[in-house]
């Protein structure tokens, strides 16, 4: 399975499990994931969820040669499971608890912004390579991560699209804690079994009123990005990115205005 998905002791936990394709996520893992998070939802065994890749990736981000066969039509980007399991995580009232290790690339990335506890061991590296391929911001990442870090800090990250360690991680508020990778799960594991022991209506009132303020600026900054993001798929830029990617060559954007 790509997606190991297990429940003990109160918490589900989802793991990436395909290493040699450095956890690259397809259309199925987001079904996968996304049927996870709702079923959880209804779920009163899991009062705690936990993500977490392999010691040297978290994810490569999206599969791109599944991505670009699954990409969708201009306006049915509800209908794809990537949408269900962005909504499936932005919605979840359950506490979720985050392990990144290795590289986390661009959905790898954002969707750290929407977990409540998030930990990185000192190899992570993190990068948003969406303007790079000719796309834009996802996952509400344009308005979260200016939230997080600020316009200066999110604008260099978003625009530029270049890898950043796990310290400036930390120091730009994206993460919690910077641990040694061999200590990185049971530490995320012990602080996702801290949340299972404590009042779950309690932890859920909090996470719901600690997201109240932002919640529907999410939804529309995830709606807006996953317009733009659709129609920026079939452009010019785009189709240069991907072909160079499959060529293994530099793009050259110097064509288009």
């Amino acid at each position: 399975m790509d997606i190991l998905s297990s429940i003990n002791d109160g918490i589900l936990t989802l793991e990436f499990n395909r290493p040699e394709r450095k956890n690259a996520i397809t259309a199925e893992m987001y079904q996968l994931m996304a049927d996870a998070l709702n079923d959880a939802e209804g779920n009163a065994d899991v009062r705690a969820i936990l993500i977490v890749g392999k010691p040297e990736i978290f994810t490569a981000g999206n599969d791109l040669e599944d991505f670009m066969k699954n990409a969708p039509s201009s306006g049915a980007i509800e209908d794809r499971s990537v949408y269900k399991y962005m909504m499936a995580l932005s919605g979840s009232t359950k506490p979720i608890v985050a392990a990144v290790s290795g590289n986390a690339v661009g959905i790898g990335t954002t969707l750290l912004m929407h977990c409540d506890l998030v930990y990185a061991a000192d190899n992570a590296k993190f990068s948003m390579p969406f303007v790079q391929l000719g796309l834009c911001p996802e996952f509400g990442s344009s308005l979260l991560l200016t939230q997080i870090a600020g316009y200066p800090r999110a604008a260099e990250k978003l625009m530029l699209g270049e890898a950043f360690g796990a310290q400036e991680a930390l120091e730009m508020g994206l993460v919690s804690k910077v641990l040694p990778v061999d200590e990185l799960r049971a530490f995320a594991e012990g602080q996702a079994a801290k949340l299972v022991a404590l009042p779950a209506s309690s932890i859920r009132v909090t996470k719901e009123l600690m997201k109240a303020a932002r919640k529907a600026t999410v939804s529309e900054a995830i709606a807006a990005e996953n317009i733009h993001f659709g129609k920026m798929l079939s452009s010019p830029e785009a189709r240069e990115a991907f072909m160079a990617f499959f060529q293994k060559r530099k793009p050259d954007f110097k064509q288009f205005s």
